[in-house]
């Protein structure tokens, strides 16, 4: 039976976009351990502009209808009846919602992973629009869902309360350790550095929290840095924030980087931070985890609890710039002492290890999410 991940996108993990990043490393280790994958893309245009991988990519353009599918995409949907399931990938997807309906009536079998979009906060924008589209629209695409994969607890919470049904089964995904990456040959020891890695979403991210928790951490050790490595529209009302509370210069912006150059700006970075307020489960934290970074996260991130469990960072309860700075001032001081502050790095890639392994997670896909 083959798997066929359907995004909007090309599950390009060279993009800012968590959920083509996501798909892209559950595709590349399912085909790495012998399952038949193939992404779909529904995508405005058809060029190859990601990537060599070594699942096989096959793109269809998105209609100007937002719940219109080509007639390419259904023959091509025919041709897979009685010999492949589908797996969605994001929530509040109108054409998801007409595919659905075409599957469900040539009875061929999908799956669902919403990427934090049933999340209470992520429910909180636009409300009101949302329970009238759940209404009329969501609402039967989950009906006619096999499953409904979240991959972080509050999503499976929020769930249980948007859509009564045992569908509902928590996986997360996987991450290969880099144990090689610990070390950093070139850190300025003289700068502690916080580093953000993800879409500049100012509210989704608690972004705006961050910068006012730094502020302050910054108020008693002006050798801090909080480094920006990402992008979005939404850039310059952060930047605007940073020069109204005089930060200019300690707040360092790196746009998007991907690949070595990514790896070398984590590599100098003494504590990965993500206080957001709504996730799945985000790729950016796992990554630095794996990398042997103690992580300061939000209890919304997902990881949290994990993290303390771990002693691999700290994580806290309300997205609020006091619980940052206090959370920071904790890691720093633990820094001064350079074992403990090691040995967090160690428990975080500890963390990974056993919680992340793809080995297992891919069987638990094979056996509880696609059976």
């Amino acid at each position: 039976m083959e798997i066929i991940h359907l995004i909007l996108g090309k599950a390009n993990p060279e993009r800012m976009n968590g959920v083509n990043k996501v798909v892209f490393g559950m595709a590349s280790h399912q085909e790495s351990f012998g399952e038949k994958v193939i992404v779909w893309g529904i995508t405005k245009d058809k060029e190859k502009n990601y990537p060599d991988r070594n699942f096989e990519t096959r793109l269809f353009l998105k209609s100007k209808n937002p719940f219109g599918i080509s007639t390419e995409l259904k023959n091509a949907i025919l041709e897979k009846k009685d010999k492949a399931i589908f797996h969605f990938h994001g929530g509040w997807i109108p054409v998801y919602y007409t595919l659905s309906k075409f599957l469900n009536k040539h009875s061929i079998p999908f799956v669902v992973t919403p990427h934090g979009a049933y999340n209470a906060i992520a429910m909180k924008k636009s409300q009101w629009l949302k329970k009238i589209y759940y209404s009329f629209f969501e609402k039967n695409m989950l009906r006619k869902a096999s499953k409904i994969h979240c991959l972080g607890q509050s999503e499976l919470d929020n769930t249980a309360t948007l859509f009564e049904s045992d569908k509902a089964i928590l996986i997360p995904y996987g991450y290969e350790s880099n144990l090689k990456n610990i070390a950093c040959e070139s850190k300025d020891e003289s700068q502690f550095i916080f580093g953000f890695i993800g879409r500049l979403d100012i509210y989704t991210k608690g972004l705006d929290k961050l910068i006012d928790g730094f502020q302050n951490f910054f108020d008693t050790h002006p050798n801090a840095r909080l480094w920006m490595i990402g992008d979005s529209d939404e850039k310059e009302v952060l930047k605007k924030m940073i020069e109204e509370r005089n930060l200019t210069n300690k707040v360092v912006f790196f746009g998007s980087k991907f690949g070595k150059q990514k790896e070398t700006l984590l590599k100098n970075i003494d504590v990965f931070v993500h206080p957001s307020r709504n996730e799945g489960l985000p790729a950016s934290v796992i990554e630095a985890a794996s990398f042997g970074k103690p992580c300061l996260v939000s209890k919304a991130t997902n990881v949290g609890e994990m993290i303390q469990e771990y002693n691999a960072g700290k994580m806290i309860d309300e997205v609020a710039s006091n619980t940052i700075a206090t959370a920071m001032e904790e890691l720093y001081m633990l820094s001064l002492q350079k074992e403990d502050f090691k040995n967090m790095g160690h428990n975080a890639i500890k963390m990974i290890k056993e919680n992340f392994n793809w080995n297992k997670i891919i069987h638990d896909y094979k056996t509880q999410l696609y059976q």
